[in-house]
């Protein structure tokens, strides 16, 4: 059976090195993690991707979560017959079940994770013009209190990299050690054979 995962480029990364932990058959097709600046894009995109892979493959699996589509994802999917990973955003994956608990903490968090800390300067920095126009930090950053890591790898020059992008947000840094959480066990879950 051939298997096509169509998946979020923030998660990228992370599926191939679960892809290959777990030995699946599948092939990874991942569509551009620039599409969280615009959801309301986001199913089109998807179910464009889904036409293709249909014409391809046996069984076909989307790896986001709604990713603030206010349902549309999960509407476009149940449609076509078509399964997602579990949950409402990657944050809530790698929480593994403490998302609701962090933020009750501090409802201010913001979250990065390897891909956001590998991707800051071009994602948060330039996209939002704080290279240009610093002084928009404090706008957009205002309600925020404390930046939360949750690292899927434990490497030493995403920490520091985590840190200098706090430091550009003003937000004291949390460090969470979370591997793949419940990405992994709702893919492992997903991807069983019937």
């Amino acid at each position: 059976m051939t298997t096509a995962l169509i998946v979020c480029g923030a998660l990228a990364r992370e599926v191939l090195a679960l892809r290959a932990r777990h030995g699946w058959a599948a092939d990874v097709l991942a569509l551009p993690a620039l599409l969280h600046n615009t959801p309301e894009r986001l199913p089109t995109a998807v179910q464009a991707r889904l036409r293709a892979a249909r014409a391809a493959y046996e069984r076909v699996v989307v790896v986001y979560g709604d990713c603030g589509t206010g349902g549309q994802l999960d509407a476009l999917l149940a449609e076509a017959g078509v399964e997602r990973v579990a949950g409402p955003h990657c944050y809530e994956m790698y929480a593994n079940g403490r998302f609701a608990e962090l933020m009750a903490e501090a409802p201010g968090t913001y979250f990065l994770t390897d891909y956001l800390v590998h991707s800051f300067e071009p994602l948060v920095i330039a996209g939002l013009g704080l290279d240009r126009f610093p002084e928009l930090r404090d706008e957009y950053f205002r309600n925020y209190t404390r930046c939360v890591y949750l690292a899927q790898t434990d490497d030493p020059a995403l920490r520091a990299k985590a840190a200098w992008a706090a430091e550009q947000l003003r937000l004291p840094l949390e460090i969470r050690q979370v591997g793949y959480g419940a990405l992994e066990t709702r893919l492992v879950e997903l991807l069983q054979p019937a």
